[in-house]
């Protein structure tokens, strides 16, 4: 493989892993305030609906971001009423949520299958070079031609790192996070933590929906995630809940994603199926050597998955 093939797919391999690194980066955010949520997959779904169908009636590029955001954090507010203010068992809230997303999506898009996204839309999410770093050779190439969304990954992931390890809000939130009856002790409001932050996750999981619908495919067609949300809940474990590992591990799944084109592409020998299984046979083996390797870094928050009721602490 020469120089011009491995840069074309380490860029088709960012483009591939921004989706998951939204989703990621908002279920990074949702652990981060001690809630465990499965429904990534169903916000992801609703996001990517939302945004469809709003950019394809308003050809709005704007108002599509937005009701893909206003969508996936609707989604996580119903789980964060049942889980945070109800108490209800995290993981089955999840699992239900991920059920409710999958049918808002069949139901929303089932007159949009075949429909393609605004020339408005594809002009505005086009790729375009960042002057000086995109004629940077090799990495220019790669990481600096990309399109709008691609570059709002990078800094959303920058930004949640700075704002969990160097802000004094990030800091409550993971004491909210490892102990709740502690942060709640210091006055720091758990219930309020934990909204804002469900919701917050919420809206970039929609993001990462929108991207699919919007850019990736251009076009809607039914369960365009494909399984994206569940791999993104695993990466949340691969990168140890830390925002900057969660760019290589997106990266990394998606360049397992495409990988089956390029062997294809070749003419090597291997079934289709072998190569649609590849990014969940790594998800398991990454969840199993996460688990062997087990520290005080790559542990979870302390608080993760267990209902906080103020009178019980």
């Amino acid at each position: 493989m020469n120089t011009t093939a491995i840069v074309f797919f380490l860029e088709a391999a960012i483009v591939s892993g921004t989706p998951l690194l939204f989703a990621t980066l908002g279920e990074i955010i949702t652990e981060r305030a001690g809630n465990l949520n499965l429904g990534v997959e169903g916000m992801m779904l609703m996001g990517a609906v939302s945004g469809f169908y709003i950019g394809l009636i308003s050809q709005n590029p704007g108002l599509a971001l937005l009701a893909a955001m206003v969508a996936g954090a609707a989604g996580a507010l119903i789980y964060a009423v049942l889980t945070v203010s109800l108490r209800a068992n995290q993981v089955v809230t999840g699992l239900a949520l991920t059920i409710f997303g999958g049918g808002f999506s069949g139901f929303m898009g089932q007159r949009l299958v075949g429909e393609v996204a605004p020339e408005s839309i594809k002009l505005a999410f086009k790729p375009f070079v960042v002057p000086v770093l995109g004629q940077i050779p090799f990495v220019g190439k790669i990481f600096f031609q990309q399109d709008f969304f691609v570059y709002l990954s990078y800094l959303t992931a920058i930004l949640v790192g700075l704002y969990l390890y160097k802000t004094r809000i990030g800091l409550n939130l993971r004491a909210v996070g490892e102990n709740p009856a502690a942060a709640d002790a210091a006055s720091i409001s758990v219930s309020l933590y934990k909204y804002a932050h469900i919701l917050l996750g919420g809206a970039l999981c929609g993001l990462g929906g929108a991207y699919l619908s919007l850019v990736y495919v251009p076009a809607w067609q039914e369960n365009v995630t494909a399984g994206r949300g569940w791999i993104a809940v695993a990466l949340v474990i691969f990168a140890t809940w830390n925002p900057y590992k969660a760019l290589i591990g997106a990266y990394l799944f998606g360049g397992l994603d495409i990988i089956g084109f390029r062997i294809q592409g070749i003419g090597f020998p291997v079934s289709q199926y072998m190569i649609d299984m590849l990014p969940y046979l790594v998800t398991i083996l990454v969840l199993v050597v996460v688990s062997l390797k087990k520290s005080q870094e790559n542990s979870p928050p302390k608080g993760l998955g267990i209902a906080y009721f103020r009178e019980e602490r």
